[in-house]
């Protein structure tokens, strides 16, 4: 059932019950905590998430780890199982070393969209802080996890554990027979084009983890019967073909291959001419972690925001039940302005706008819109304000927005001015920067569009796409990158990555960099060590 905890420690499980609660309504006394301590916190939280606010939640696992562990956790993105690679272990040496320094501090938790959701918090925590993050990620996150859109469009939280455990046999198994150094440069290359290794829309949406897991060899026929398909279409003669013929070819080779198709590592998996069957399959493996990704690049600041929302309004309940002391709650809030603190623009703390910050504020919003509106918010907002029901108003945000939506939707001039909010237009060409919009009647809509564009991530994005392959000729590999903005590649980063694209194809590849009505750039590459 939902709720069931599993506290571990050093590897061991165990299922703890809420014990029977004395003459005392204070789950704990003091900073220190144990496993039977947790279960009453857990169950408390849970009362308030699931009974009061109506959370609805995977089941939960909570795993008790030391800051070590936590720092490993870094290292393979949170997952609780990963392949081998060496640059997790670089990025495991760069983290400690700057936690053993003091140049930065480690999370309270890190929780893993998965079913059961597993929540890792941290031995050192105080009874307040394991109290405050089991609200926040096993209520919150959890919540937001399941009941997301984009969560339920592109992630399989039931398969996600077992399709890891997969992906990490698979990989070893393919170091013992083809050796660590080939699966090693192979990886390389396919995390330097992890982000281009996604679908999108939900159209392309793959089957689930475990049915992929189950067809691995199913996979592998059909990709050599497809290659062979594609193959095909190259003409045996020499001489010259007319051009009708030509476009027919042309087309005919458009159609089999989907192009234009931006997603490169799927297009690389089920087509490079030179890649074995191993080889294809460890692409698959990258791509679709990075699909598991996808959704939480667009609801970082939503998915902070509700969780935030969240144990802010739990632990308020908790101190007004009489179950955490003052004391207790003054730790509480201590931590909750720090993580929730905006720094100016002019701060020199500043480095953008705090998703926690804007997310909390946005959610509080929503909450004061639904329940006392002004007649300014009635005018904005005419289908939720004053509607009475906070939670049902936040709860639908939560299913059904993503942070550019949000952002568009329901981000009030109520909320800008109090954040001070402002739109500049920095242009490298001209010498002065211009403060296109400020927070006031004529500024309202304009700076809720540029923030909703910074949010979105099909802007962010280089939107680079696999258009031809010549199959007729040298067989090269043509990508157009659509600029928007007028903002290209950088030139260095583009080299590399394309001379890693060249390796796996195997052939010449070459991408414009252009739009509608200008080419910016153009590069190329040629395969220095393919892939066989």
């Amino acid at each position: 059932m939902t709720g069931n905890a599993m506290l571990t420690r050093d590897r061991k499980t165990r299922i703890v019950d809420a014990p029977e609660r004395g003459t005392s309504s204070l789950l704990y006394t003091g900073a220190d905590w144990n496993f039977e301590t947790l279960g009453r916190v857990f169950d408390a939280v849970r009362e308030i998430g699931e009974g009061e606010i109506g959370l609805d939640t995977y089941r939960t696992q909570i795993e008790v780890i030391t800051s070590e562990q936590m720092l490993d956790a870094y290292s393979s993105v949170g997952m609780p199982l990963f392949y081998k690679h060496w640059s997790f272990g670089k990025d495991f040496v760069r983290n400690q070393m700057m936690y053993n320094k003091g140049y930065q501090g480690l999370a309270y938790e890190i929780v893993i969209n998965s079913d059961p959701c597993i929540c890792y918090i941290m031995e050192e925590n105080s009874a307040t802080m394991q109290t405050l993050v089991l609200a926040h990620a096993a209520m919150g996150h959890n919540h937001f996890f399941k009941n997301n859109y984009v969560f339920k469009q592109w992630t399989d939280a039931s398969g996600i554990a077992d399709y890891l455990s997969f992906a990490k046999a698979f990989i070893a198994k393919c170091e013992e027979r083809h050796g660590v150094e080939a699966v090693e440069r192979l990886i390389d290359a396919a995390h330097a084009l992890q982000s281009h290794g996604i679908h999108r829309y939900p159209g392309k949406r793959s089957m689930d983890l475990a049915t992929e897991e189950r067809r691995e060899k199913e996979r592998r026929a059909h990709g050599e019967a497809l290659f062979n398909d594609l193959w095909r279409t190259v003409p045996q003669a020499k001489g010259k073909k007319p051009a009708t013929k030509k476009k027919l070819d042309e087309e005919r080779r458009k159609a089999i291959l989907k192009l234009p198709e931006e997603n490169i590592l799927y297009f690389l998996e089920k087509t490079a001419p030179r890649l074995q069957g191993w080889q294809r399959e460890i692409l698959r493996i990258v791509r679709l972690i990075a699909q598991y990704f996808y959704p939480q690049r667009q609801t970082k600041m939503m998915n902070e925001g509700c969780a935030t929302w969240t144990h802010h309004r739990i632990m308020t309940r908790l101190h007004e039940k009489g179950q955490i002391s003052d004391g207790s709650y003054l730790e509480f809030l201590h931590s909750h302005t720090s993580v929730v603190m905006q720094p100016e623009f002019d701060d020199r703390r500043y480095s953008g706008i705090n998703p926690y910050a804007l997310g909390f504020a946005m959610m509080q919003d929503i909450e004061r819109i639904s329940l006392t509106p002004t007649d300014e918010d009635r005018s904005w907002f005419p289908d939720i304000a004053g509607n009475g029901d906070a939670y049902g108003t936040l709860k639908d945000v939560w299913a059904n927005f993503r942070d550019e939506s949000i952002i568009s939707q329901y981000l009030s001039p109520h909320l800008i001015r109090r954040m001070g909010l402002f739109h500049i237009v920095d242009d490298h060409d001209v010498e002065e920067m211009e403060v296109a919009a400020i927070h006031d009647e004529r500024g309202y809509r304009e700076v809720r569009r540029a923030l909703a564009r910074q949010y979105d991530v099909a802007r962010r994005d280089p939107d680079i796409q696999v258009v031809d392959v010549d199959l007729a000729g040298d067989r090269r590999l043509e990508l157009r990158h659509n600029v928007v903005d007028g903002i290209t590649l950088e030139e260095k980063d583009a080299d590399r990555v394309l001379q890693h694209l060249a390796d796996l194809w195997g052939y010449e590849v070459r991408l414009i960099e252009a739009d509608d009505h200008t080419v910016y750039a153009e590069h190329k590459a040629e395969p220095m060590r393919p892939f066989a």
